[in-house]
């Protein structure tokens, strides 16, 4: 099984790479690009064939190492 991990800045955090990729696009004359945010994608390969277990086990590493949540949200995205 595969899974898919997008982790992003939560809401009223600054993000100061998001605000230095809006600009660079404007700079390049992307005139209608508002505000951007900046994430990470993160591919797994699991050995693990139960949809449910899987997506307890990735959570669990999003929570011990892969998001930091204090400042982070993630979403787990499964493909088998």
């Amino acid at each position: 099984m595969k899974a898919r991990v997008f982790v992003t800045l939560k809401s009223g955090v600054l993000d100061p790479q998001g605000k230095a990729i809006g600009h660079a696009l404007q700079g390049l004359g992307f005139d209608g690009v508002g505000e951007v945010r900046q994430g990470k994608v993160i591919d797994l390969e699991l050995a693990e064939t139960d949809a449910a277990k899987a997506r307890a086990a990735v959570r669990q590493m999003c929570e011990q190492l892969l998001a930091n949540t204090v400042i982070e949200k993630y979403e787990i995205e499964l493909k088998s």
